[in-house]
């Protein structure tokens, strides 16, 4: 007998709020602190650092807004050039577009889904041999699998390339004993709905160099001048975080580990179910990572995909009430990214193709987590 009613609507990253996060929104509505001031904010930009191994760290509105700062930080221009990550959510180059700057995509490599460092030096030498520097590079961590950064990291430094590192979906990873998002010069995670850890809507910049984040706030805060007057010498915008979005972001990172477990556990539970389906991958951490498992995926060979494709298991577990989601569709194959250079072959083009996002919120109970893995399991019986 079913447990999953098809009544209520099983989600596929819903947030997990507790007490926590009701005590510290209180006390934002009692001292009246409801505005991008306030005890949570100063607070919870003290907690993240503490997390982020002291780095610095800027609260703002949302990952995107972050990534945003992070190119301002780094100064780059108009028709400056910014590599970055094919296979990831259009937040991570949308705001290559707000700057006016060319973005170049590059595919990824199979081992953890992120940013090819192969590809990487070849797109660097392309545009060193037409004497133009690229001015950043844009590495994701998806699905919260950390990218081959020491290659990255490696390439950044031979070749005097900043890395903006985004770790949105990857808020709990780590590579090599440190947390995803102090690894580049300039790192960012999301508080978004959907994350493992969120504020309704936020993000966070990161980094060891206060300038960066001192540049940040400067461009989150209106670029008000430091003057006793409203005075403007530069564009600035509305980023900030609300004292009551951080008071909740406070209470979730007391839970952060709980709810890695947790995401843990969700993944193990599909794999040991669903791997006994020949022609079903998962994405395994390479021996220096540590994944959140932020969401589970899994993806299908060509001869599963003859017998039922990703779109007819979605219509399916649609009819049940059950949310999926396809992977990332890649940015070079984006209509607004229509005409961007790409390096690459097709890795993150079959990915998108053969892959599902299955529910994966911390929420679920574990027979709930089962009874998903078997009727994707079935599907392929039938």
């Amino acid at each position: 007998m079913s447990i999953i009613d098809a009544q209520n609507r099983v989600w596929m990253l819903a947030p997990d709020i507790g007490e926590e996060e009701q005590i510290f929104v209180k006390e934002a509505f009692e001292s009246n602190w409801i505005a991008p001031l306030g005890t949570n904010v100063d607070k919870f930009e003290e907690e993240l650092s503490n997390h982020f191994h002291n780095y610095d760290v800027h609260i703002v509105s949302s990952g995107t807004a972050a990534i945003h700062l992070s190119l301002k930080a780094l100064n780059i221009k108009p028709n400056d050039v910014v590599l970055c990550q094919s296979f990831t959510f259009a937040g991570s180059a949308f705001p290559i577009l707000y700057e006016k700057a060319i973005p170049v995509f590059i595919d990824s490599e199979k081992e953890t889904w992120n940013l090819d460092p192969s590809l990487l030096e070849d797109a660097i030498l392309y545009y060193q041999r037409k004497n133009i520097k690229p001015a950043a590079i844009i590495a994701v961590h998806l699905y919260g699998m950390p990218a081959k950064m020491n290659e990255i990291i490696a390439l950044s430094l031979k070749y005097d390339i900043p890395v903006i590192e985004d770790a949105a979906e990857a808020m709990g990873s780590v590579y090599e004993d440190s947390n995803c998002g102090t690894l580049g010069d300039i790192g960012i995670v999301s508080f978004n709905g959907n994350k493992i850890i969120t504020t309704s809507g936020g993000g966070a910049i990161i980094s060891n160099d206060f300038e960066y984040i001192n540049k940040a706030r400067f461009y989150s805060n209106g670029s008000r001048d430091n003057l006793h007057y409203y005075s403007h010498s530069d564009i600035g915008y509305n980023y900030r975080m609300s004292n009551v979005l951080a008071g909740i972001g406070r209470g979730q990172l007391l839970n952060l580990d709980k709810k890695v477990e947790v995401k843990r556990f969700i993944y193990n539970t599909y794999k040991a179910i669903l791997g006994e389906v020949e022609g079903i991958s998962f994405l395994d951490e390479p021996k220096n990572s540590f994944c959140n498992r932020w969401l589970t995926n899994v993806t299908m060979s060509n001869k599963l995909q003859q017998q039922i494709d990703i779109d007819k298991i979605k219509k399916r577990f649609d009819k049940l009430n059950i949310e999926t989601r396809f992977l990332w569709n890649p940015m070079h194959l984006q209509p607004v990214f229509n005409g961007s250079k790409y390096f690459g072959g097709d890795v993150s083009e079959s990915l998108f193709k053969s892959g599902i996002c299955l529910p994966s919120t911390t929420t679920m109970t574990m027979e709930e987590v089962a009874e998903v893995a078997n009727l994707l399991k079935e599907m392929f019986y039938a």
